[in-house]
């Protein structure tokens, strides 16, 4: 099973950028897709973005289109999600996850099996 760990977050105002990268660790190699989620206090855990296998499909919910990018190196297996033009509303702790039964992407939470332990993200105004 893969095993992931988040990193890059931080304290960021409004209109800057943060790169969040995803570093997973496993037993065995197995192709996955990968997703990144956030949840902002008081709200339910939304989908942000994810990436197959290959890196060739990556998807976003519309609030982030234009602003983040999601990016993956698999030799480094390591997953990214560059955020930029931050918002207020972006406030959230970021989530990695991984569905390690398929390599395509997926914007439901439940198609994911493996989750990383999050990173807040905090953008000021």
């Amino acid at each position: 099973q893969v095993q992931l760990v988040e990193s890059g977050g931080g304290l960021v105002q409004a209109g800057g950028s943060l790169r969040l990268s995803c570093a997973a660790s496993e037993r065995t190699f197995t192709p996955y897709a990968v997703g990144w989620f956030r949840q902002a206090p008081g709200k339910e855990r939304e989908f942000a973005a994810a990436i197959s296998w290959s890196g060739s499909n990556t998807i976003y919910t519309d609030s982030v289109k234009g602003r983040f990018t999601i990016s993956r190196d698999n030799a480094k297996k390591t997953v990214y999600l560059q955020l930029t033009s931050l918002k207020p509303e972006d406030t959230a702790v970021y989530y990695c996850a991984a569905r390690s039964s398929a390599t395509y992407t997926s914007r439901a939470a439940r198609d994911y099996d493996c989750w990383g332990q999050g990173t807040q993200v905090t953008v000021s105004s």
